[in-house]
């Protein structure tokens, strides 16, 4: 018995067990690590998210290619999608969809003509980041009834503004929490829906990389 043969007779069971697992993890349900401060203060680095890959249709695992999709992504959800510039697959949150017009003036989002409204919640939080701690104000927005938070670094914004644009069929304009710490639609452009892999649902667990990646308290199982 030759050794490939010999290794699947012996193994078949953990291995049929690994290529399901991986499956499922592709098409179904997986779990992303953030490794930035992108999406503070909503995710912060060392959160392990659990994302739904079946939020939004069915695709064949380890592809972008969809057998069947029954939504899209509405405005306020938090996605992961593939990046058109490098393929690596990143998190932010939906601001704006198909056909929206939408532009940004001293911060504030404005959706067809509307400001995002917004309130000053707090002057400053101390936000851990791959740079060290950041120090953010923190903004509550209100986007289609969900109410999430945003952070301003005050030392670095920069990319308050950008003129009005209208999201073409079939993609979504995406932006991070952190607004002025962000690689987002602001510099890569919409987003295919067909490159988008899941909607982020629930922090599992968050674990601290600054000290010895123990986890963090109160940081399991929270809501996104």
């Amino acid at each position: 018995m030759s050794l490939i043969k010999s290794t699947w007779h012996n193994n078949k069971g953990f291995m049929l067990f690994l290529g399901l697992m991986f499956v499922f993890r592709s098409a179904v349900a997986d779990w992303s690590y953030i490794p930035s401060s992108s999406m503070n203060p909503t995710l912060i680095q060392g959160d392990r998210v659990g994302v739904n890959k079946l939020a939004y249709s069915l695709r064949i695992p380890f592809t972008l290619h969809h057998l069947v999709r029954w939504a899209t992504p509405r405005r306020s959800d938090v996605i992961t999608f593939d990046s058109p510039l490098d393929d690596v697959n990143v998190i932010k949150r939906v601001i704006a969809v198909a056909g929206d017009t939408v532009e940004m003036r001293d911060n504030v989002v404005f959706i067809n003509g509307q400001a995002v409204p917004r309130k000053f919640t707090e002057a400053s939080r101390t936000l851990p980041s791959e740079n060290g701690p950041l120090q953010a104000e923190i903004w509550q927005e209100l986007l289609d009834g969900k109410t999430y938070e945003s952070a301003r670094l005050v030392d670095l914004n920069r990319f308050k503004d950008f003129v009005a644009v209208q999201v073409p069929a079939g993609h979504v304009l995406v932006l991070g929490d952190s607004r002025d710490n962000s690689n987002d639609s602001r510099f890569i452009g919409f987003i295919d829906i067909n490159r988008i892999t899941g909607r982020a649902q629930r922090v599992v667990m968050s674990h601290n990389p600054d000290n010895f990646y123990l986890p963090r308290s109160g940081r399991w199982w929270l809501a996104i």
